[in-house]
């Protein structure tokens, strides 16, 4: 089961922004950005998109970058993407609210299993100060 839209980070111009602007933390398999998520001045100016930022500035958005550099095969690529957001669903709750986070994939993922994943990103997530209680 994937993340609920309201926790995905879809668009080019968001990743851009978190690309751009976030921290970055790194380990053997993974990279992670993340980003304090603030309405912006611009984005304010007319009510739609005021009202739009009011009910998504509080959401925690994360968003999933795998290249074909990690695997050729799409099927592995996807699983583990799936792997990726069923260990964000469990931190989900944990994670303080108004990030907008991007984990990078590493070509070196594709020997790492379900255990390594869960430690490493654990350990991302604490050292970016996004988990509650860290």
């Amino acid at each position: 089961m994937a993340l609920s839209q309201a926790n995905r980070l879809r668009h080019w111009r968001d990743f851009q922004t978190v690309y751009q602007k976030g921290n970055r933390l790194s380990s053997r398999c993974l990279s992670l950005r993340s980003l304090q998520n603030q309405p912006s001045a611009a984005d304010s100016s007319s009510p739609r998109a005021w009202a739009f930022n009011n009910k998504h500035e509080s959401n925690t958005r994360i968003g999933i970058s795998i290249s074909q550099k990690v695997s050729k095969k799409a099927v592995i690529r996807n699983r583990i993407k799936r792997q990726l957001q069923a260990i964000m669903r469990q931190f989900l709750p944990r994670i303080s609210p108004g990030w907008d986070i991007v984990i990078v994939v590493r070509p070196s993922a594709k020997e790492c299993d379900y255990a390594r994943f869960l430690r490493e990103l654990k350990q991302l997530l604490v050292e970016a100060e996004v988990l509650n209680g860290h």
